[in-house]
């Protein structure tokens, strides 16, 4: 494979991550506008926030048969305009049973595009023989703070839900969609066909400390995702306006974290940055927990950005290390504790702030991410083996 269709395939895929930031910030960002649209009531909108990564898990699912038969690049090529369809749905719709119809599709389809884009990221990074996975997921922390910041101003000029998301669909659909004509994978035809015969090679055993790495750090990201607009606004006491901030600060200093991330990697190694960071994110959660106003609040949303953002990527490209003849197999299983982090981080901290206090429901999370040191050892295994005629002496894995 040329270095041209590499970058290529390197460009198109990072525009892809790009395109879904922007896709899931304009959605989350807007819960309370979406909330009041639809008249859902507070005890009800758990069950919506639940819905989708239950979805979204079954999605990945799906996606690991398909991708035995098809590369995981046609699946990521028809994902995403789904993904986009169902947000202008989410804002088109006027019944409750409109609002779950494109929430349902906007799961199915999300979790294809997740798993999909990761197992490409994976076989990249393999072909390149270095680390570009922090890239990608940089391009998405780039993506949510242009979603963030559409979503600002759809709440700064009062503007309807379908106002705010049709122009983003009408420029971005056609873009993503003809982006993904240079979508390329890593692997060699070879390496693929036996990869096909390798996933029962995938033990669940070993995986396990990444997929409870991946649910701890999803429980905290989905607790910023859907909760912090509420927080900021019914909690801190912030108008519409300034509820939006918090999910676009939060995004800015994941963008900064993954930028300056893989240098922290090589001097100081895998785990002691995975355990930096979920100290950094609990003592974030610590500092929201007690804020007297909403710029407190935000200051411990920017810690969390900058403790939790390392952490995924490096679990992806962990589970590709130790699985190097099943990676898509094993993406796709290790996937699916993402949307497990969300379905039990937005229904718990949803009950825990009606029950007793949203303050107190924060220290959750808290505890959850500091379990993450336990497991922090699984991400200094064996040294990178990218395979496929593409290894480069001496280089070193920080995905």
């Amino acid at each position: 494979m040329t270095d041209a269709r590499l970058r290529h395939g390197r460009s198109s895929l990072a525009l892809s991550f790009f395109v879904q930031g922007v896709t899931f910030a304009l959605l989350v960002t807007r819960i309370p506008a979406i909330q009041d649209r639809y008249g859902i009531s507070d005890g009800l909108l758990p069950v919506f926030l639940a819905a989708v990564p239950i979805l979204a898990g079954a999605g990945s699912v799906v996606t690991e048969k398909v991708v035995a038969r098809v590369r995981p690049r046609v699946v990521l090529r028809w994902a995403q305009p789904l993904v986009l369809l169902a947000l202008l749905g989410v804002g088109a719709g006027s019944e409750v049973w409109e609002a779950a119809l494109a929430l349902g599709v906007f799961g199915l389809s999300v979790g294809a595009l997740d798993a999909s884009m990761n197992m490409m990221g994976v076989s990249l990074q393999r072909a390149y023989g270095r680390s570009i996975m922090l890239g990608f997921h940089a391009a998405y922390s780039l993506g949510g703070i242009a979603g963030a910041s559409m979503a600002w101003a759809g709440a700064h000029w009062d503007l309807s839900l379908l106002v705010s998301y049709l122009p983003v669909v009408v420029v971005l659909l056609p873009v993503a969609f003809v982006g993904s004509r240079w979508y390329v994978e890593g692997k060699q035809e070879e390496e693929r066909e036996a990869a096909r015969g390798t996933a029962g090679a995938v033990s669940f055993k070993l995986l396990m400390p990444l997929c409870l790495v991946m649910c701890f750090a999803y429980i905290g990201d989905s607790t910023v995702s859907n909760w912090s607009a509420k927080y900021l606004q019914d909690v801190l006491g912030s108008s519409e306006q300034l509820s939006t901030v918090p999910y676009n600060v939060y995004m800015v200093t994941t963008l900064l974290g993954r930028a300056v991330g893989d240098l922290g990697v090589r001097r100081f190694g895998a785990v002691a940055v995975v355990r930096v960071g979920s100290v950094l994110a609990a003592a974030g959660f610590v500092v929201v927990a007690v804020a007297g106003g909403a710029w407190v609040g935000m200051l411990g949303f920017t810690m969390l950005g900058l403790g939790l953002c390392v952490i995924v990527p490096q679990t992806f490209a962990a589970a590709g290390r130790m699985f190097p003849g099943a990676s898509d197999t094993a993406i796709a299983r290790l996937n699916i504790f993402n949307y497990v982090g969300f379905l039990v981080g937005s229904p718990l901290v949803g009950a825990l702030g009606d029950a007793w206090s949203y303050r107190g429901a924060m220290l959750v999370p808290m505890a959850l991410v500091l379990a993450t040191l336990v497991y922090a050892k699984s991400f200094g295994a064996e040294p990178a083996r990218y395979g496929g005629g593409h290894e480069r002496p001496r280089t070193v894995d920080v995905g």
